[in-house]
């Protein structure tokens, strides 16, 4: 075994589940804290949000709440997170560091559901650059307070499917940037192209059918003060059916 491979792992007969998802977490993160993408998406996550915040909320007359901004951040989110998730797996293919990964003892879950928690760390941060604008938002106004947790909810529920979209991408190919553009193309497809066609069908059937797959929509419910359940499940189904995915895309390269 590589000497990477040893230092990433415990000693001994074999690593514990937690051990094994914590090595690829803490790999993952190292690599997002240096990765001047990250940095990018960051700034440009910051500067959206601050001006999303004063033009669209923090104007006289405005409701005093927090769920434009959140809509608006939903929406840039379908762009940012496949950049942040396009290296997570191309990139151990592109640069063959996936053969110590493969060569230590952690299992092709532990080595998603590890990318996959570092990530949300990372994306938790970032939502954590809002709070200024929430205390502002208490200075001049007063903002339903369950609006405010139930938004962040669903955004926390929405960044995680979206992450899992993006491990599913990463894991396809070896090209960093064809993994943005799958992931990008996968959730427009069920946010902006899924509302589009609500708006455009007659049929009152495929109107909900359309509105039962989008993403935002779904992200709306939760974003009007009352955590909606069917909303919940549909964002943990389909984080939990991503995973399984890139899982099985990565078993498959495995023995490529």
């Amino acid at each position: 075994m590589s000497q990477q491979a040893e230092a990433r792992v415990p000693s001994g007969a074999g690593a514990s589940s937690s051990a094994a998802v914590v090595a690829p977490m803490q790999r993952e993160l190292s690599g997002l804290f240096f990765s001047p993408i990250a940095y990018i998406v960051g700034f440009v996550f910051l500067v959206l949000s601050g001006m999303y915040f004063t033009t669209d909320v923090l104007q006289p007359g405005n409701e005093a709440s927090m769920r434009l901004l959140f809509e608006r951040i939903a929406g840039l989110l379908v762009f940012a997170l496949p950049l942040l998730t396009m290296r997570s797996v191309a990139d151990e293919f592109a640069s063959g560091s996936i053969e110590s990964l493969m060569t230590a003892p952690v299992t092709d879950a532990g080595v998603i559901l590890g990318k996959f928690f570092g990530a949300m760390i990372f994306y938790i941060g970032l939502l954590a650059t809002t709070v200024p604008h929430l205390i502002l938002m208490k200075i001049y106004a007063k903002p339903v307070g369950t609006e405010i947790v139930s938004g962040y909810v669903g955004l926390v529920l929405l960044g995680a499917m979206f992450i899992a979209v993006g491990l599913f991408a990463s894991a396809t190919t070896r090209h960093q940037l064809l993994a943005a553009i799958i992931a990008v193309a996968v959730l427009s497809l069920f946010s902006f192209a899924a509302e589009y066609a609500t708006a455009q069908v007659t049929n009152v059937w495929l109107s909900k059918f359309f509105k039962s797959l989008n993403i935002l929509d779904q992200f709306s419910n939760c974003n009007k003060g009352m955590i909606d359940s069917a909303s919940v499940v549909f964002f943990v189904s389909n984080t939990c059916l991503f995973l399984f995915l890139a899982v099985k895309v990565l078993e498959s390269r495995r023995w490529r």
